[in-house]
């Protein structure tokens, strides 16, 4: 499966997100790594009072409103 590159450009490190599907739907998180070449997103979602780094794909997420 190709990725295209732009579906990324929306994603920097330090931009807020809402998580849209999977087990933390509806979690807030923030952008720490975009990897392209993997289809993934790595942020930091606040779990039980704790951060803890979460891997996405790009479709499980959107910009936080």
């Amino acid at each position: 499966m190709t990725i295209a590159t732009d579906d990324f450009e929306n994603y920097k490190p330090g931009n807020r997100i809402t998580i849209t599907e999977g087990p933390f739907e509806h979690y807030d998180a923030i952008v720490e790594e975009v990897l392209p070449e993997k289809g993934l997103v790595r942020v930091r979602v606040t779990i039980f009072g704790r951060q803890a780094p979460v891997e996405l794909e790009y479709w499980q997420i959107q910009k936080a409103e």
